[in-house]
């Protein structure tokens, strides 16, 4: 086996707040990786044991509990809604944190009332999540898988509600959506492969250790 250590680690708004937190833990990627026109995915770093992958926020997951990565960060919306038997999530990194909720066109939600919901249908990343969600409430949900714009479906017809990550809430508000439901808090976790942990205890466990103590501020 290999002694290499592989950390997958997501594109855009998460990245840039995960990079202080490298820097801290004394992680330092090739140049190529702040290259956001990079057209490279694999990059190597000032710890020769230690490359990094920049894969899209789903695949984090998938490369981790497969075991193509050790560790990974990835938000706690995507291991809730893929629940990776193969991850274990031993941190919150406290960065990237948003909220997945139920949003509608504002002109609805000025006499809707999600309490008399029996059955909707929405268009979202997370038909899981969704369904789980709805369920728990005794609504029947019908969830149309979108990857991205989701912030169309209501506009366009093709459904009347969507369940997004909001931040802000500036996206909702330009495209005239309101949030009317908050399903679950989210945040970046660091992530491990139960198996390389459990095989390579001492080598990831060391690593896990310094994004604890660095994410703790020590």
């Amino acid at each position: 086996m290999s002694d290499k250590i592989t950390i997958a680690v997501p594109k855009g708004r998460i990245l840039k707040e995960l990079q202080p937190l490298l820097t801290r833990i004394g992680i330092k990627p090739e140049p190529d990786f702040f290259d956001e026109n990079s057209r490279k995915l694999l990059f190597s770093t000032n710890v020769a044991e230690l490359s990094i992958i920049r894969v899209r926020s789903f695949d984090v997951a998938t490369f981790v509990a497969f075991g193509a990565a050790q560790l990974g960060v990835a938000g706690s919306d995507v291991l809730m809604e893929f629940d990776f038997p193969d991850i274990y999530s031993p941190l919150d990194l406290e960065i990237g944190k948003c909220r997945l909720a139920v949003a509608e066109l504002k002109e609805l939600a000025e006499t809707d009332d999600p309490k008399r919901w029996s059955h909707v249908r929405v268009a979202t990343k997370y038909p899981n999540i969704a369904r789980n969600h709805f369920a728990e409430r005794g609504v029947q949900a019908e969830c149309i898988k979108l990857s991205g714009a989701m912030e169309l479906a209501p506009r366009l017809g093709l459904c009347q509600r969507i369940v997004d990550l909001v931040s802000s809430g500036a996206t909702l508000k330009a495209n005239g959506l309101v949030e009317v439901e908050k399903i679950t808090d989210v945040s970046s976790r660091l992530i491990v492969n139960r198996t390389a942990f459990k095989t390579r205890s001492s080598q990831i466990g060391e690593w896990v250790a310094k994004f604890k103590a660095t994410a703790n501020g020590e």
